[in-house]
């Protein structure tokens, strides 16, 4: 086969940065342990940055250790799956690491998600101490009894904040919505009274590498959230992946910009472990809005930065830009929908800085493809070349067996130490996606004579909103629950400002009538908010295949068609 031996070839090798391997040589150390070695070298560092709390590396370690001996106590062991239900704060950071020290698995949630998409996750996971928000508090109260759920620990913004900040808050955050009071109930615990009751002496467990270390949920086009059971050798290896892929960065000497969400694969190994693998700083920001961005970048100097588009777009078209001065960022990073040109050029006259565009998964921990930082070329609209160690074919959209040609599209499937133990409980699901040692995106794409990839389409239908995967049954599913809903299917439309949101044609069911709005609010009950639609079309009948399966791929048509033709006329 033609198309075989070229990726055999790895053409993408020719274009790698001059200093990055072909090969890793992996240490087998786990990122707890990797936290006590960076802890041991660099105690005074400062570890974490939250509105200007600054916590040292050796402080991170004791409150890891003071927390995991607080987890034991509550009778977690190995194995067993802790929640944490937290924006990009000190306790979320410290609340992983503790988990992952006594060997138990994190179980990283969206503080958005609604009750419903919750209840789902902590019951699969089966989660038996969850870590959230005060914010969050009393609905996760309610929600308790129908989990797994046995202790909460509550923490809030107010408990890490520097003078004076710490002394105003309790006066201004209730009525700032910044924080709340949480009712009493039975193993309700403070996360600073944990801090502080327990000595930081956890119990001695020996991680393997090929002990799963965290549940990450992702959904699904079955409209299922699956748990893609990452290892603890995915998490260390793919640290050393991203550390191989930037040779000129030094350990110990960088300030992380903490701004992608750490309940998200990206955010969790580009920004909180790769930072604690180098021993850098990361500045946490809870609410990666534009202007706190821009506020971060002046107060605190970030010098990586590794964001989503609509971040970049936002910072670029905000009035604070005209008075932040971004030239201490020395390399940005951009990933989860394409980066356009312009965005590209604008930023780097700004700041002087690099971005690099790259692509992952939650499935591969996430990043299997980067363009080169500095000395290679970069490629606009490329998704760049595979990392060490990562190989990657284009094989027939069919069967995915037969390799295509040069510039020839079909199914991108990628091999590597990142990629995936499995989705826990779904085997079938699991054997859909890993086969014959390749793991199967589901995504469309190319590879050039260099061996640059470009993702041309999406097989799955997934939506890209403002950096957060939507899946479109998701939306679907939650219109069907609607008393009035006989068929609802959901399709991606271009936003100007969050690239992607969704668009819901609906058939009501004989003799109804319902408003757009009615079903919105409904929708706002039952979905997190960067997933609710912003526009609904209601129809007679949705067009289907002979089997009576919805057409989204012709509805998606049928609305850029109508799209264009606006524009034109």
């Amino acid at each position: 086969m033609a198309g075989e031996n070229i990726y055999q070839k790895k053409p993408w090798l020719k274009s790698y940065e001059k200093g990055v391997p072909e090969h890793i040589d992996y240490e087998e150390i786990c990122m707890p342990d990797i936290l006590d070695r960076v802890s041991a070298k660099f105690p005074e560092k400062t570890a974490l940055i939250f509105q200007g709390y600054e916590v040292t590396y050796a402080q991170f370690k004791d409150m890891v250790d003071r927390f995991a001996t607080c987890l034991a106590a509550f009778g977690v062991k190995k194995g067993d799956a802790v929640a944490i239900l937290l924006p990009n704060m000190i306790p979320c950071v410290v609340a992983y690491f503790a988990v992952l020290k006594i060997g138990a698995i994190t179980v990283m949630n969206n503080p958005l998600y609604s009750d419903r998409e919750l209840e789902y996750q902590f019951n699969d996971a089966g989660a038996k101490v969850l870590v959230t928000l005060d914010l969050l508090g009393n609905r996760m109260i309610d929600l308790r009894s129908s989990t797994k759920i046995k202790q909460i620990v509550i923490t809030s913004i107010g408990d890490y904040l520097p003078f004076p900040k710490s002394l105003l808050f309790p006066l201004v955050a209730k009525k700032k919505k910044l924080a709340a009071d949480v009712k009493t109930a039975p193993d309700v615990f403070r996360w600073k009274e944990c801090i502080a009751k327990y000595e930081p002496n956890p119990p001695k467990v020996k991680n393997s590498f090929s002990d799963v270390a965290m549940y990450q949920y992702t959904g699904g086009t079955t409209g299922v959230s699956k748990g893609v059971e990452l290892t603890h050798a995915n998490l260390s290896k793919q640290v050393q992946q991203i550390r191989a892929w930037f040779p000129t960065f030094e350990k110990g000497t960088e300030r992380m910009l903490g701004a992608l969400p750490y309940f998200h694969v990206f955010g969790m190994s580009t920004s909180m472990n790769y930072s604690v693998f180098m021993g850098w700083s990361q500045i946490l920001v809870p609410r990666p809005q534009p202007e706190p961005l821009l506020e971060t970048i002046r107060k605190f100097k970030p010098t990586f930065a590794p964001l989503v588009p609509t971040m970049y777009i936002g910072m670029l078209n905000h009035p604070d830009l005209k008075k932040t001065d971004m030239s201490c960022i020395k390399g940005a990073f951009s990933g989860s929908a394409p980066l356009p040109v312009e965005v590209i050029h604008d930023f780097e006259k700004m700041t002087g800085a690099v971005i690099v565009e790259g692509f992952g998964m939650t499935e591969t921990t996430p990043v299997t493809h980067v363009n080169p930082f500095a000395g290679g070329a970069r490629k606009v609209g490329s998704i760049g070349l595979p990392i060490s160690d990562t190989l990657c074919r284009i094989v027939d959209l069919e069967k995915g067996i037969q390799d295509m040609p040069v510039g020839e599209p079909g199914e991108l499937i990628i091999q590597g130490p990142q990629v995936m133990k499995g989705y826990k409980g779904k085997p079938a699901e699991t054997a859909n996606t890993l086969r014959d040692g390749w793991c199967y995106t589901g995504d469309i794409g190319k590879m050039d004579e260099d061996g640059y990839f470009y993702i041309v389409d999406r097989k799955k239908d997934m939506i890209i909103s403002g950096g957060y995967n939507v899946y479109p049954r998701d939306i679907d599913e939650v219109f069907y629950m609607h008393p009035k809903v006989q068929e609802a299917c959901a399709i991606g439309i271009p936003d100007a400002k969050r690239g992607e949101s969704a668009k819901v044609f609906i058939v009501l069911k004989e003799g109804e009538s319902a408003t757009e709005q009615e079903l919105l609010e409904f929708a706002k009950a039952n979905l997190a908010v960067y997933k609710l639609p912003t526009e609904i079309e209601f129809r007679k009948e949705l067009p289907k295949t002979n089997v009576g399966k919805v057409l989204r791929k012709q509805l998606r048509e049928e609305e850029m068609e109508k799209r264009k033709k606006a524009q034109k006329g």
